[in-house]
């Protein structure tokens, strides 16, 4: 929770409810609250899947989108971790939605995604991520 805080620091992204620190196991839920195209918005997801250290899902329970899915894989590779999201989701709002999810909302998950994926190598490859696992 606190190194997903970190990395969506830019979207001033807090856990509000649920679990709101330090580590989330299997069955366990957390509401996260940011600002997004401007405005504040809540979602609240379950972790659905948990294979340590392989692997872990959260999945939307509650918030904007018509259903989301985060899978997060990670691969040992030449004695380093190669870490894998895949993201998918859908919008509400029928073709409105989808229209608005091919213009817009797609790059902009993939950035959000992409940044949030170079704060957590920056701290995994350096020392903070002790810090972040004692707090």
């Amino acid at each position: 929770i606190d190194l997903h805080i970190i990395s969506t620091h830019h979207t001033g992204e807090q856990a509000i409810a649920g679990i709101t620190g330090g580590l989330i196991e299997l069955g366990q839920t957390v509401t996260w609250r940011a600002k997004h195209f401007g405005i504040w918005q809540t979602l609240t997801s379950t972790i659905t899947e948990f294979d340590r250290p392989n692997k872990f899902t959260d999945e939307m329970v509650k918030g904007a989108f018509k259903s989301f899915k985060h899978q997060h894989i990670f691969k040992e590779a030449n004695g380093q971790t190669l870490m894998t999201d895949i993201f998918t989701y859908e919008t509400p709002f029928g073709i409105a939605g989808r229209i608005f999810s091919y213009l817009v909302l797609k790059q902009y998950m993939t950035n959000l995604l992409v940044k949030r994926n170079e704060v957590i190598k920056t701290i995994a490859e350096g020392d903070e991520w002790i810090k972040v696992l004692s707090s």
